[in-house]
């Protein structure tokens, strides 16, 4: 199974952009939803995620720069980036957790140009 997620790109630094990653409609048990990513030479790292009741968890490198979100109807998980930084340059990849199995996305890459 295959997310699609969209919306990178390239912005220069403090611009914002939005990423939005659709399940699959087949999916009946999603338990959270979000969003990781890889720098140049490094490991995939949490960026942010939300459960289906909506609680949120964000990394402190984000936290009050970018905003998570969910459409459960739609099955649809979106991050809101603003104040971007170079730092913030990687492969964005979308995670979704229907009952007991995780699934990722094809990623998505952002690159912030300072």
């Amino acid at each position: 199974v295959q997310l699609q997620a969209s919306g990178g790109g390239l912005v220069q630094a403090g611009g914002s952009l939005i990423l939005s990653c659709a399940a699959p409609r087949s999916f009946s048990g999603i338990v959270s939803m979000g969003w990781y990513r890889r720098a140049p030479g490094k490991q995939r790292d949490l960026v942010a995620t939300i459960t289906s009741g909506g609680s949120t968890n964000y990394a402190d490198s984000v936290k009050g720069r970018f905003t998570i979100s969910r459409d459960n109807a739609k099955k649809e998980v979106y991050l809101q980036m603003n104040s971007l930084e170079p730092e913030d340059t990687a492969i964005y990849y979308c995670r979704i957790v229907n009952y007991g199995s995780v699934y990722w996305g094809q990623g998505t890459q952002v690159t912030v140009s300072s």
